[in-house]
């Protein structure tokens, strides 16, 4: 049966991504978006589809029509996106997570939070399992971001125990494909549009700090598959490839692939950072049969070929 699903974020990277997906998969799509750093170009192929609809709102305040699913995925991303107005970073993560669970609670939908590897903070367990608690500066630079999303899962798993409301959990690890905003901030889009310019390529810090990147299909792929898994399955769930790379390594990956002539030079690291990202991703493979499958060098060839056309 065609199910009515609601996307909010629905026009941002990975909204976007979704959006097309559950089209593709014969379902009724409302994308909802404030554009604050959504972006009309990523659904442009999407808007004369007779199953999607757009709704310019915010997400801060409260909304009501009928929906199957909701998956929760609004809020800016990147540090320098979410740092710009961080209180309403703040408020796009708490009061955003309410107003989905409230809509979700109303018709007894499926509801899906976006949370991030952030909630782990600097941490000091690696690689990351969904029992650590993380290490979390609660009053950093980045804390709209991280403290916002601890406190969105929080509201899930209190709807959840309280109201007996139909969550799922995703923390995402970092990801990247076509689509990406060239000026996010974000390190892959950052080093391909750096090296396509033959631009020095900006490392932070020494470069040895570590991060593992998914391919945006592999993600999408794993947000339904959670979204379709029993009910017993609220996650927290990890979500990421679980290869480990230095800042370093892509940087040179990426000036390999590109051919160009770019020269990497350091910066200092920005506050909070965390020294190493690795998830482990052994219990979606357990619950529901997930894992990666596009590697590393592979997503950075279509990634290349998207920004090769797009600037």
């Amino acid at each position: 049966m065609k199910k009515t699903v609601l996307v909010t974020g629905g026009a941002g990277f990975l909204g976007s991504h979704l959006c097309e997906k559950l089209l593709k998969d014969g379902d009724h799509v409302i994308c909802m978006d404030n554009f604050f750093t959504g972006n009309w170009e990523n659904i442009k192929s999407l808007r004369d589809k007779a199953d999607f609809e757009l709704i310019r709102h915010d997400v801060t305040v409260p909304y009501s029509f009928y929906v199957d699913e909701i998956y929760n995925l609004a809020c800016p991303a990147s540090p320098p996106h979410y740092q710009r107005d961080p209180i309403a970073t703040y408020k796009t993560n708490v009061l955003g997570a309410i107003n989905a669970l409230e809509l979700a609670d109303k018709w007894h939908a499926k509801v899906f939070q976006a949370s991030t590897s952030e909630v782990y903070g600097d941490a000091l367990v690696h690689p990351q399992v969904e029992s650590y608690w993380g290490n979390v500066n609660p009053d950093g630079i980045r804390s709209c971001y991280d403290e916002g999303k601890r406190g969105a899962e929080t509201l899930f798993f209190d709807y959840h125990r309280q109201k007996g409301s139909r969550i799922k959990v995703v923390r995402i690890f970092n990801t990247y494909g076509p689509k990406m905003n060239p000026n996010d901030g974000r390190v892959v889009s950052n080093f391909i549009i750096q090296a396509l310019k033959g631009e020095d390529i900006t490392v932070y810090g020494d470069g040895k700090q570590t991060r593992s990147f998914c391919y945006i299909d592999d993600l999408i792929r794993g947000f339904i598959l959670l979204m379709d898994s029993g009910e017993d399955v609220t996650g927290p769930v990890n979500m990421g490839n679980p290869g480990e790379f230095t800042m370093l390594e892509l940087a040179e990956k990426v000036i390999a692939l590109t051919g160009s002539k770019s020269h990497i030079v350091y910066r200092a690291l920005p506050g909070d950072d965390p020294k190493q990202r690795q998830p482990d991703i052994s219990l979606a493979g357990r619950l529901f049969g997930w894992k990666p499958e596009v590697m590393l060098d592979e997503g950075l060839k279509r990634t290349i070929e998207y920004f090769k056309e797009s600037i």
